[in-house]
C-alpha cells in the first residue's frame, strides 16, 4: 500500500474520530471483571452515562452495536403481535421497523418524505384515532443519520399526553446523544437507544438502553423471550458495579474519559458548537448552489448535513474522487437516496479549523469530479464562523 501523508479527514456521520485522550484511556491493561477494581470502573461508567442521557433512571450498557440495543429495547417491552406506531424519517427508522416486523411486532409507519423529522401532529392524530388503545409504543428516531434531520421528541411526548395515550415512548438517539440536546427524564421518554461511536467519540462496540421505571416494570411481566438482552439480568448486578457477562472493559475506560471530556467542555457548549458548525456547513452548501436534503426549518441536524447532488451526477463517484484526491471520507446515501446524496459529518471532537478543512476538501472535490457548483462556499462558511461567537470561547 502507498503511504498517504497528512491526516485523513473522517467526515462521515459516525464512527467519529476518537480523541487521543480516549485512545490512551482505552490502552490500559485489561483487568479482572469480577474484581473490586472493576466494580469502581463499572460504577463510574454506569453513573456517568446517566448525565449524558439526562436521567436518574437506569442506563444499561451492552457490548453490542446500536442494532443490538434496538433489539433489546423492543424485546423487553413488546410481545409478538403487539402494535407499534413508527414514523418514516429515513433509512434508520425503516431498519428499526423491519427489525420489529422480524420479531413479530405489527409495525405501522406514518409515511414521511425523508426531508424532515417526525411530525408530532400526525402522531397525535393517529393516537387520537386509536380509541381502543391498541398501540403499545410510539417509536421515533431522534436524529436521522441518513437524512440530517432531528425529530422534536418533546412534542411527540406532548402528543401522547394530549390524548392521554398509555403507549410507551421509545426513541433512537444513536447519532444524536452527546451532539444534539436530549432530555430523557424531562421529555418523558420510556426507552432510549444509543451507541458509542457517534457523539460519545468512542469506537463502535458498546450500546445503551436508558429505561424509565414504567418500562422496567413492563419488562418484568411482559416482553419476549430473551436472555442476552434481558434488562432484569443487567439491572440487578449493575447495582454492584458488575455485569452478568463479560463486559467491554477497555471501552468502559474510554467512555469514562470521553464523558469527563464532555463535562469539561460543557454539554450545552457542545450542543451549541454542533449547531454552529451545522449552520456554517449549510451556508457553504447553499453558496455552492446545492440543496440540503433536510428542508424542514428547525429540523436541521447539528450532527451532519446531507447534500443532494445535481440531476445526472453520481454522489458515489463524487465521494470516490474526494477520497482519492483529498483523503476525505464522506457519508454515502442510503436506500431511497443511494447515490443521490452525500453526507458531511460534523460531530464529535472537531473545531472550526477541522470543519473548514473538511469543507475545503468538499469544494475542491466538486471541481475535480466535474459537479456543477458555484465557487466560494468555504469562504461563506468562514465568514459565518468569524461573525458567530464560538460557544465557550468568544466573549
Amino acid at each position: 500500500m502507498t503511504h498517504v501523508s497528512g491526516r485523513h479527514f473522517l467526515q462521515i456521520p459516525g464512527p467519529s474520530p476518537v480523541p487521543d485522550r480516549v485512545l490512551r484511556a482505552m490502552s490500559a491493561q485489561v483487568i479482572d471483571h469480577r474484581s473490586p477494581e472493576f466494580a469502581d470502573l463499572g460504577f463510574k461508567a454506569l453513573s456517568s452515562i446517566k448525565s449524558i442521557f439526562k436521567t436518574e433512571h437506569d442506563v444499561i450498557i451492552f457490548p453490542a452495536s446500536g442494532t443490538g440495543a434496538w433489539e433489546a429495547a423492543l424485546s423487553n417491552v413488546l410481545s409478538e403481535g403487539d402494535h407499534v406506531l413508527m414514523y418514516e424519517t429515513g433509512h434508520f427508522a425503516t431498519l428499526w421497523k423491519k427489525m420489529a416486523e422480524k420479531l413479530g411486532i405489527q409495525a405501522e409507519f406514518i409515511v414521511g418524505d425523508w426531508r424532515g423529522g417526525a411530525d408530532a401532529d400526525q402522531i397525535e392524530q393517529r393516537l387520537r384515532a386509536d380509541t381502543e388503545k391498541k398501540i403499545k409504543a410510539v417509536c421515533v428516531v431522534h436524529n436521522e443519520t441518513s437524512t440530517g434531520s432531528v425529530s422534536p421528541i418533546a412534542d411527540v411526548r406532548r402528543a401522547l399526553d394530549a390524548v392521554d395515550h398509555p403507549a410507551l415512548l421509545m426513541v433512537d438517539t444513536i447519532s444524536g446523544l452527546g451532539s444534539v440536546d436530549f432530555r430523557f427524564d424531562e421529555w418523558g421518554v420510556d426507552v432510549a437507544v444509543s451507541g458509542s461511536q457517534k457523539g460519545l467519540m468512542l469506537p463502535p462496540g458498546i450500546s445503551f438502553n436508558a429505561v424509565s421505571k414504567r418500562a422496567l416494570d413492563v419488562s418484568k411481566t411482559g416482553g419476549m423471550r430473551r436472555s442476552y438482552w434481558d434488562w432484569g439480568d443487567m439491572v440487578g448486578i449493575n447495582g454492584k458495579g458488575y455485569f452478568p457477562y463479560t463486559p467491554a472493559t477497555n471501552m468502559l475506560y474510554g467512555m469514562v474519559e470521553a464523558i469527563e471530556m464532555m463535562h469539561e467542555e460543557g454539554l450545552q457548549t457542545i450542543f451549541d458548537r454542533h449547531q454552529r458548525h451545522a449552520a456554517a456547513t449549510r451556508n457553504a452548501v447553499r453558496a455552492w448552489g446545492l440543496e440540503v436534503l433536510c428542508s424542514r426549518q428547525g429540523h436541521e441536524s447539528g450532527v451532519l448535513t446531507a447534500v443532494l447532488m445535481p440531476e445526472g451526477h453520481s454522489a458515489d463517484n463524487f465521494r470516490a474522487e474526494a477520497l482519492k484526491h483529498y483523503n476525505i471520507s464522506l457519508g454515502s446515501g442510503l436506500s431511497k437516496v443511494a447515490d443521490k446524496v452525500f453526507r458531511i459529518g460534523h460531530l464529535g471532537d472537531i473545531n472550526d479549523l477541522t470543519l473548514i478543512g473538511a469543507l475545503s476538501g468538499v469544494e475542491m472535490a466538486l471541481s475535480k469530479a466535474g459537479v456543477p457548483h458555484e465557487k466560494g462556499g468555504v469562504a461563506v462558511a468562514m465568514q459565518y464562523l468569524q461573525d458567530t461567537p464560538a460557544p465557550g470561547i468568544d466573549a
